[in-house]
């Protein structure tokens, strides 16, 4: 079982890909969303408003209307980073351990979270 640098409820930014890239800070072009579930076997996460599925749903009774249904598909967790809530900064969590209780913190403002 893997462990990934992310968890459900977290913000992340997408870094590579249509909505993403790691190279620019510029806020219109990066896609952010917030993490819906987490797969750790797969290392793969679904991510709220990103990479968006078509799938074609076939009538199951008889006088029921097929239908397209938009859904979001699982992304890499290593194509996304999480949001530093105070810096707002996409960062890979620190960790630091105190009286035996292991929290996250931004590398880069040093923010638990």
């Amino acid at each position: 079982m893997n462990t990934l640098h992310v968890k459900k409820g977290d913000t992340v930014v997408l870094l590579t890909g249509k909505y993403g890239d790691k190279y620019t800070d510029d806020k219109k072009t990066r896609k952010t969303g917030k993490v819906l579930e987490v797969s750790p076997k797969e290392g793969k996460v679904i991510v709220e408003g990103i990479n968006f599925v078509t799938k074609h749903v076939k009538p199951r009774q008889m006088g029921q209307a097929g239908s397209i249904v938009k859904t979001e598909a699982p992304v890499y967790a290593c194509k996304v980073m999480a949001v530093c809530p105070k810096c707002g900064k996409p960062t890979k969590p620190s960790y630091k351990i105190e009286d035996g209780k292991k929290t996250r913190c931004c590398k880069k403002c040093g923010a638990e979270y």
